[in-house]
């Protein structure tokens, strides 16, 4: 499910590496950041051009922990470009006609689009820009409740999904209770300070400036103000109240709802082989379904259009493969999203999602252990429940029994919030010393969204696809390198942080950073760069 929301020295030592990337004229030394023991840490606020790129800014330079992307191309990469990589994105629908999107989507060279007819014989009509798995499905239960609404007790974990279940309803039920009273309060509140400034927009400051003796008005105006404390005008309130009622309605209607059949594909998700299903429409089908589009930003925007944002790697074709609903995502679909991608090009895999109940983990798994056969790299979200997941298992993920990895092609990726210190870790990232691989910028993302509009978002799903975007840029400079070499290159390059921080938000959490991934460091594209080129050669 693709839920939204201190240092020392590089470990590898490397100096004075040559670096000459494919395309190139001359090549150009560059040194690897190394001792940022002393860098200080940054007191003052972000402004906005900053908080719009902090993910790409440098340590050292900038001292917020980004990952040296602009560093990269002004000192390595400059104008040159290697060779194109195709980067699949696993999630919600794409919005492939975006103004910073639609120059970089990939189109398959096999097929003939709008003939009705699958040209290049891989199973698939009309797939020009990926594949949908969902068809017209948006929303969509969770796991463990699909597992209930069977209603086999002796199902494996059915006791523990029973357990779930009762906690979520009732939290879920308990918010929809506040929030009705909650909604009501603001109503009436705003309808009073509407009627009194008679006007329906209004700011902050028009709330504070009214001078009253009127008990009733003055009650008003001080619930209006204590729910603006962090909006600017009363429309933002309102969208905020809005979005969140409407999270509520939809955990209970859709997600928690044992009755609720989502699934629109006519297909059978509890049998493999029951193909084909889905259609070619990429697309998100429903206007709340902005992920996709949000995850393909990340990765690759256009760089340097003069509009909108620059996605981490330039030289790059996204991949759509839509199989993400509102809701947990289905094993079959992921499964066989990972053969397409395989399949039809990509180098690379983006999977921000992630569910903790997996009925046919060993489908996903052997696609997994397909994709590493072809040299595939995949990278994957952590999530964003604050767990320690080498307890509290996520699927799909890398490892058999005994904790042992059953490929060495999938990394695993934490979310880091722009804070260098203490609380560099988002507070809602998970987190493991064994079963997640590197951090990288999550939180405060400035991306594309649907309809060429753009948007601060949080989460791993965010941190996941700077990842795939600094994988694309090793593969498209170094194609020469395996899957499992880039996934070395980018664990060992990052840069360390041996200090302590917080884990959760909960400020009496208190962990080291080396221990909550297993290479303990972010991930830095400047020196992944000057180490692929040291390993290439």
């Amino acid at each position: 499910m693709n839920i939204f929301r201190s240092i020392s020295i590089l470990s590898v030592a490397l100096f004075g590496l040559l670096l000459s990337g494919c395309g190139g004229t001359a090549p150009i030394i560059s040194t690897p950041v190394e001792n940022i023991d002393k860098v200080p840490q940054k007191f003052t606020m972000l402004n906005d051009a900053e908080l719009k790129i902090w993910g790409q800014l440098d340590l050292v330079q900038d001292t917020v922990p980004g990952m040296s992307v602009i560093k990269a191309y002004d000192e390595i990469i400059k104008n040159r470009k290697g060779t194109t990589v195709v980067v699949a994105v696993i999630d919600g629908g794409i919005d492939i006609n975006h103004e910073d999107l639609k120059n970089v989507m990939w189109r398959n060279p096999g097929e003939k689009p709008g003939n009705n007819k699958d040209d290049d014989n891989n199973g698939y009509v009309d797939d020009i820009h990926g594949w949908n798995f969902l068809g017209d499905t948006y929303h969509e239960q969770l796991e463990y409740v699909r597992l209930l609404a069977k209603g086999d007790i002796s199902a494996p974990r059915y006791a523990a999904a029973q357990a779930e279940y009762t906690r979520e309803f009732n939290k879920y039920s308990g918010y929809a209770r506040q929030y009705e009273q909650v909604n009501e309060q603001f109503n009436q509140a705003d309808e009073a300070v509407t009627k009194y400034l008679n006007k329906k927009n209004y700011t902050v400051e028009e709330v504070r400036s009214i001078k009253t003796e009127d008990a009733s008005l003055k009650q008003s105006v001080q619930i209006i103000s204590y729910f603006m404390n962090d909006y600017e005008n009363i429309g933002e309130v309102r969208e905020s109240l809005a979005e969140d009622t409407k999270t509520i309605q939809d955990r209970l209607n859709y997600h928690l709802n044992k009755e609720y059949k989502g699934r629109k594909t006519g297909d059978n998700p509890d049998d493999l082989s029951d193909v084909p299903y889905g259609n070619n429409n990429i697309r998100p089908p429903h206007a709340n379904e902005t992920h996709g589009t949000m995850v393909a930003g990340v990765i690759a925007a256009e760089r340097n259009n003069g509009i909108g944002i620059n996605g981490v790697a330039n030289n790059v074709k996204i991949m759509g493969i839509r199989a993400v609903p509102d809701g947990d995502e289905y094993d079959k679909d992921v499964a066989l999203g990972i053969r397409y991608a395989v399949d039809n090009g990509a180098k690379v895999v983006n999977m921000s999602f992630g569910k903790y109940y997996s009925p046919h983990s060993d489908w996903t798994q052997d696609a997994i252990k397909y994709a590493a056969s072809k040299d595939v790299l995949l990278v994957i979200s952590a999530g964003n429940d604050a767990y320690d997941i080498d307890s509290k298992i996520t699927y799909p993920n890398d490892v058999s029994e005994g904790s042992k990895e059953i490929a060495d092609n999938m990394i695993s990726v934490g979310a880091l919030a722009d804070t260098y210190g203490s609380n560099v870790v988002a507070d809602y990232s998970n987190y493991g010393k064994n079963n997640v691989d590197v951090f990288a910028p999550g939180s405060d993302i400035y991306t594309t969204e649907p309809n060429n509009q753009y948007e601060f978002v949080d989460g791993t799903s965010f941190a996941s696809p700077n990842v795939a975007g600094v994988a694309a840029m090793i593969r498209s400079w170094f194609p020469d390198l395996t899957a499992s070499q880039v996934k070395k290159v980018i664990m060992d390059s990052g840069l360390a942080i041996t200090t302590k921080v917080v884990v959760g938000g909960d400020s009496s959490s208190i962990k080291s950073f080396g221990d909550l991934s297993k290479s303990g460091k972010i991930v830095n594209l400047y020196n992944a760069m000057i180490l692929a080129d040291k390993i290439s050669k």
